[in-house]
């Protein structure tokens, strides 16, 4: 235990977040544990050749993480590897740059919340079904970050108004009002997406996945820009890593 009383040690399982580099051979990590909210630990020796576990902490792997905590950062000192999410996303650059945003987007969404076990378990479960290519890339990511922003407190209308609760659907979606709108209470310069790509959300949103090719593209596409406008709009800063998409 430490000074105070707490104790210092710790395990948990945890998806790597991100990684920056320290002094010639250290590593910060940035994780998301199940139950200890946000690490930031310092991995001490792992940029070296001889490291043991080195490999196990990059980004988008599933860990079993014992620590120290510290007073600014904690400090690595075993690492087991559960899933290598990476090594199944990184053939693919698609897939890799989804897994990229749901990493940022979780970091977003978690970082001042100690309570983070329904957050790891929705990443750890569209990390594993992209690795399996269960569903499109985007698909997956817009999915995904649908459920996360709802997990978060932001949970988008995607079929009655948000504005006056007129049963949908509807065609126009208001990043004001946090979802679809009704014809009477749109207002000019709000989104136009159509109702089939506000009803194909909605079904991606709630793990009904329709049959392939049976939304037209433009729906898809449309649905995912939507996704992209929602989550900038709510998020104080914004999800770099989207803009990979758009290449």
């Amino acid at each position: 235990m430490g000074d105070n009383g707490q104790v210092r040690k710790y395990r948990d399982a945890g998806v790597v977040l991100g990684t920056h580099k320290l002094g010639e051979a250290d590593r910060i990590v940035t994780i998301l544990t199940r139950r200890s909210g946000v690490v930031r630990a310092v991995a001490k020796g792992v940029r070296r050749t001889s490291s043991r576990f080195g490999s196990r902490l990059e980004p988008l792997m599933m860990i079993d993480l014992q620590a120290n905590r510290g007073r600014n950062l904690d400090v690595v000192t075993q690492v087991e590897l559960i899933e290598p999410f990476a090594q199944g996303l990184i053939s693919d650059y698609d897939y890799y740059t989804a897994g990229s945003v749901m990493a940022e987007t979780a970091l977003r969404l978690t970082e001042d919340d100690p309570h983070t076990e329904d957050q790891f378990l929705l990443l750890v479960a569209a990390l594993r079904s992209m690795c399996r290519r269960e569903h499109p890339a985007r698909s997956s990511l817009d999915a995904y970050l649908i459920r996360a922003m709802s997990l978060a407190g932001w949970a988008p209308s995607l079929i009655d108004c948000a504005r006056c609760g007129a049963p949908g659907p509807h065609r126009a979606f208001s990043l004001e009002a946090g979802g679809a709108v009704c014809r009477a209470c749109r207002r000019g310069g709000e989104h136009l997406p159509g109702p089939d790509a506000l009803a194909y959300l909605h079904r991606i949103s709630t793990a009904d996945w329709p049959e392939p090719g049976t939304v037209a593209d433009y729906d898809v596409q449309a649905a995912s820009k939507v996704v992209t406008a929602f989550v900038q709009w709510h998020l104080e800063r914004r999800v770099k890593s989207l803009a990979l998409l758009e290449r």
